[in-house]
């Protein structure tokens, strides 16, 4: 399995991206060709200190080139083009294959 994982940083305007997130970016995502499963949320805190990070939102797919195509698609470019309708505050996207523990 791949995941992409994004870690939003603080927006400008908290309540218009969780209601926008919600409302409007999630839906899209949901159209993505090839997910497996997502997941998100808006309660990320740190073990010590302060987080600098508001919410976070995880997407699985079976390998890295189903992701790449996903990205591609035309629903794809739509998500990536949202973005700057909430996401004021910035992002970073981290994607990885996913390693199962044993024991």
């Amino acid at each position: 399995m791949h995941r992409s994982l994004v870690l939003y940083y603080e927006p400008a305007d908290p309540d218009h991206f969780r209601d926008y997130y919600v409302n409007d970016h999630l839906p899209l995502v949901a159209s993505w060709p090839g997910l497996l499963a997502w997941r998100y949320s808006f309660d990320v805190t740190a073990t010590e200190g302060e987080t600098p990070y508001f919410a976070v939102f995880e997407a699985d797919f079976a390998d890295a080139a189903a992701l790449a195509a996903a990205r591609a698609s035309p629903q794809g470019q739509r998500v990536a083009a949202d973005v700057v309708n909430y996401a004021t505050g910035g992002l970073l996207v981290l994607d990885y294959p996913v390693q199962d523990g044993t024991g």
